[in-house]
C-alpha cells in the first residue's frame, strides 16, 4: 500500500529594511504598530491583539476600502526576540467557506544598518491561495518598509 502527500503551496518573499531587528519585530509584535502597516493596499486594521510569547495567540482584523472585515488569527509556534516568529494563520471566516491553518515563518536577520526579512508561508490550501497571499504580503511589506524606515 502507498501513501501519497499532497504538498501544499508555499511562498517566500525577501525584504530588506532599513530598520533594527528589534524595531522590525516590535513592528510585528506590538499591537500597536501592526495597525500601522499589516493589510495590502488601503485595508486598515482596527483591531489588532497579541500575546507575545510563545504559545501566546494573536488575532488581526483588517476592513478593505469597501468596509468589509476578515479577521485572521492563530498561536505563536516559536517566538524568539529580534530574530524570529512562527505562528499558524487562520482566516475568520475562511476565504469560500474553505477553512485551513498555513503556517508563516519570519527570519530577521541583521544587515548592515537594517535587517533582512524573510517571510515564508507554507501549507497555503491551493494555487489559488498563495497566488492572493503573495499579493497580500508583498502590499503589506510596502507598508512595512515605510513605516519602520
Amino acid at each position: 500500500m502507498s501513501v501519497e502527500t499532497q504538498v501544499k503551496p508555499s511562498l517566500t518573499i525577501k525584504r530588506l529594511l532599513k530598520a533594527s531587528p528589534a524595531k522590525v519585530f516590535a513592528a510585528w509584535t506590538d499591537p500597536e504598530k501592526i495597525k500601522r502597516w499589516m493589510g495590502p493596499g488601503g485595508f486598515t486594521v482596527p483591531e489588532a491583539s497579541v500575546e507575545a510569547r510563545s504559545n501566546g495567540r494573536y488575532r488581526v482584523v483588517m476592513l478593505s476600502p469597501e468596509g468589509k472585515r476578515q479577521a485572521v488569527g492563530g498561536a505563536y509556534r516559536e517566538y524568539v526576540l529580534d530574530e524570529k516568529l512562527v505562528f499558524t494563520w487562520s482566516w475568520d471566516p475562511a476565504p469560500d467557506e474553505k477553512p485551513y491553518e498555513s503556517l508563516v515563518t519570519v527570519l530577521l536577520k541583521p544587515d548592515g544598518s537594517g535587517t533582512l526579512l524573510t517571510l515564508t508561508h507554507e501549507r497555503l490550501f491551493d494555487e489559488a491561495s498563495r497566488d492572493g497571499h503573495e499579493k497580500g504580503w508583498t502590499a503589506s511589506l510596502d507598508k512595512l518598509e515605510k513605516f519602520v524606515a
